[in-house]
């Protein structure tokens, strides 16, 4: 891992396509498997499940897996390119080890694996442990490069699409969006089909939109201008009632109303909360703080950010008995702890990040009430937050600045002209970066990355424009970190 400079973020192992060689990506599998081994939830002989996003770095990483799988005795389940969640739907319940190759939002000249335990996801617990193993590499199957020599083919693929439909269409019904009309942003997105025929199996009518054959970004935290210009442009000239997206393995969700504005993924988490009746939150700090001012859940816990922190903190509420146990991130990505009955239906558990389910959502409670998205987004307090990054920014340099923030944060925010802007600084979390909260009612959160030399910056304030005015002036106090 030190030697490759291929680390764990918050969602698995990533690095540059250069650094993830054959021989690097069988030993991060290798490493976790033996990791389970010692848990009991892998033995020579038992299956493992595989998938990737449509990354062209995918496909040879997820041969460099089946070869790990192999090395150590298991039977590699390939499930094709599907999305994240719809593996975890089909693996968690069959109690079998899972991975998915995927770089997410992230450009594709970086990729990565996404690895899950038999019914949940990886923690931060497992990733020490797995960094104890020792692993000794299948000799002769790799040369000097670390590029995998032995022959290794994908699997025939096992289907499992049909199955993540079915949970959407038997608790919510085939006609929950009948008479909507839907537009489906594809570009590059492994679930950009798979969501159009759920979307029609509760029938809507759907369009497919942008489809692309090379491999696009899309980011649901920080969206890129060209993005919101087509999603204005396609409600303009359609008429959708929304228009729906995801990120590149489809675990995160982006939804735009009739004006073709895109929502917040932490207010869409607020919305599917509402809907799903949760009784326990969990959502990183960065997410808006509407859901506290709304009083809809009556358990409420902030994490630092990333699904894994959120999971432990989904489990703690759900051994509290405070279900339906429910968590989001700011991306939207939305994850169900417990079980859901409503009407006599039950949705399962599906303890990972889900960009279908808060959409769906938010879709049928604006119908159900004739509302829509932006008129049902109105009944929230008035709490708005803008998110952006900035991008070469090193993580060495980032940490270096906040450290001298937090050393002397009142003499910090002068410099970053904060206190001009916001007034007094109130309060410091520093549960994951630093995250500023002013007199003004203001938040302003730095936090460097876990996935590239990137310092995301998120904003709150009481309107869209004063948000973004201040997300502006706060990068351009940031960008200046660089020279220093």
């Amino acid at each position: 891992m030190e030697q490759s400079g291929v680390a764990f973020g918050t969602s698995g192992a990533r690095g540059l396509v250069s650094a993830m060689t054959d021989a690097v990506c069988c030993a991060y599998t290798m490493g976790f498997l033996l990791h389970l081994q010692n848990l009991g939830e892998f033995a020579p002989g038992k299956p493992v499940a595989l998938a990737g996003d449509l990354r062209p770095s995918t496909p040879r990483i997820l041969r460099a897996c089946v070869a790990a799988v192999e090395a150590l005795g298991g039977v590699p389940v390939f499930c094709g390119y599907v999305p994240t969640p719809a593996l975890c739907h089909f693996a968690f319940a069959r109690a079998m080890p899972s991975l998915m190759v995927t770089g997410s939002h992230i450009p594709d000249d970086r990729n990565g694996i996404k690895f899950n335990r038999a019914k949940g996801e990886f923690l931060k617990t497992d990733e020490t442990a797995m960094k104890m193993q020792d692993v000794t590499l299948p000799d002769g199957w790799f040369d000097a490069h670390g590029t995998l020599t032995h022959t290794i083919d994908l699997p025939a693929v096992t289907e499992i699409e049909d199955a993540y439909i079915d949970r959407y269409r038997t608790f919510f019904g085939a006609t929950a969006l009948k008479g909507m009309r839907l537009g489906v942003y594809q570009h590059s997105a492994v679930g950009r089909d798979v969501l159009v025929r759920l979307l029609e199996a509760l029938g809507a009518t759907v369009v497919p939109l942008g489809r692309s054959e090379r491999f696009v970004s899309v980011d649901t935290e920080a969206v890129r201008p060209e993005d919101v210009v087509l999603a204005r442009d396609w409600a303009t000239t359609h008429g959708f009632d929304a228009i729906l997206t995801t990120d590149g393995d489809s675990d995160r969700p982006l939804l735009a109303d009739k004006n073709g504005t895109w929502l917040r993924g932490d207010v869409l988490g607020i919305l599917a909360a509402q809907t799903l009746g949760a009784g326990s939150v969990a959502t990183p700090v960065s997410s808006n703080t509407a859901l506290e001012k709304s009083g809809a859940v009556p358990n409420i816990y902030r994490t630092r950010i990333g699904s894994p922190y959120v999971v432990a903190a989904m489990s703690h509420a759900v051994q509290a008995d405070q279900g339906p146990v429910v968590g989001y991130e700011a991306n939207g990505g939305f994850l169900l702890a417990s079980a859901v009955q409503q009407e006599g239906r039950t949705l399962d558990a599906l303890p990972t990040r889900d960009a279908v389910l808060p959409m769906l959502c938010a879709l049928i409670t604006a119908k159900a009430q004739k509302q829509d998205l932006s008129s049902l987004v109105a009944t929230l307090p008035p709490r708005f937050t803008v998110s952006d990054r900035l991008k070469d920014m090193p993580t060495t340099l980032s940490q270096k600045h906040l450290e001298a923030l937090r050393a002397a944060p009142q003499q910090g925010v002068a410099n970053l002209g904060l206190t001009t802007a916001c007034g007094v600084l109130c309060g410091v979390d520093e549960t994951d970066g630093v995250r500023m909260s002013f007199a003004s009612g203001e938040i302003v959160h730095l936090r460097p990355s876990g996935n590239a030399p990137e310092l995301r910056v998120y904003v709150e304030a009481d309107s869209i424009p004063r948000a973004e005015t201040l997300l502006a002036q706060t990068l351009q106090a940031v960008g200046a970190w660089r020279e220093h």
